[in-house]
């Protein structure tokens, strides 16, 4: 999948503020494909009851080598956005400063957030279950990451990232959303859906107190919740998986 990378900035040096740099967009990159072809070195603190489902999904993401004139890009577009925060009901404001054709690239906006957002994705158009609200919109097709949770300390050691998001998984969690998948919890309660069998179900998202990552941790549907699944809201030290059934539904939305 070609990727662009617009960084929308307030004016800052490159670098600085909002204005990442090359080397912590590119460790961003990396994380997603260790991700998603479970390359990532944490894999193999997947517990044992979940490694059978664990899955590669076998999609890797480049950075665009053609802008949309056909020009050389390496993929990562800087504009000044000309303010310091950004809410989601800006969401097309954000967005129309720089969109690259949806047919051709995915995009992703860094951009500093507020209302305690650390990112946000429009899921694609598809007849499968869960995807009912998705916008028909190309112009706002893509993710928005906060640059506080873009790139990975591990890989960039320098980068300024918020501590409990500092290994790049809010960007795998948002291109999941990007590429179909729904929260494993379902946003509900236990009987509430994500559309995969082999999530088991839980009646609320994971966030703060797994710090640890211990498990088993929260039991809260009859089954120890997943929280290492990417599509979680745990801590990124946390995550380290998708399944076998969230394979089959991205690959279905991509067919």
């Amino acid at each position: 999948i070609p990727v662009v990378v617009h960084i929308i900035h307030n004016g800052e040096s490159v670098g600085v503020g909002g204005n990442i740099s090359d080397d912590q967009i590119l460790s961003q990159i990396d994380v997603l494909n260790e991700d998603f072809r479970r390359l990532n070195a944490d894999a193999s603190t997947t517990p044992a009851v979940f490694q059978p489902v664990a899955s590669d999904i076998d999609i890797e993401f480049v950075f665009a080598k053609r802008d949309p004139e056909g020009l050389p890009t390496y993929g990562i577009n800087r504009v000044n956005g000309g303010r310091s925060t950004w809410f989601l009901v800006d969401n097309y404001d954000l967005k129309t400063l720089s969109n690259w054709p949806s047919e051709d690239y995915m995009n992703i906006w860094v951009a500093s957030l507020g209302d305690d957002f650390l990112g946000y994705a429009q899921f694609p158009i598809s007849d499968i279950g869960g995807l009912e609200t998705a916008s028909n919109s190309a112009i706002t097709d893509g993710i928005v990451v906060d640059a506080f949770a873009f790139g990975s300390v591990d890989k960039y050691p320098p980068a300024n990232l918020d501590p409990r998001y500092n290994l790049g998984r809010t960007t795998t969690h948002e291109v999941g959303h990007y590429l179909g998948l729904r929260h494993i919890w379902g946003d509900g309660g236990c009987g509430a859906d994500d559309f995969c069998a082999d999530t088991p179900a839980s009646s609320s998202a994971n966030e703060g107190a797994l710090g640890d990552c211990t498990f088993p941790g929260p039991s809260r549907c009859g089954s120890d919740d997943m929280f290492q699944n990417y599509i979680d809201f745990s801590n990124d030290v946390c995550m380290n998986l998708f399944t076998e059934d969230q394979k089959t539904r991205i690959r279905t939305v991509m067919d």
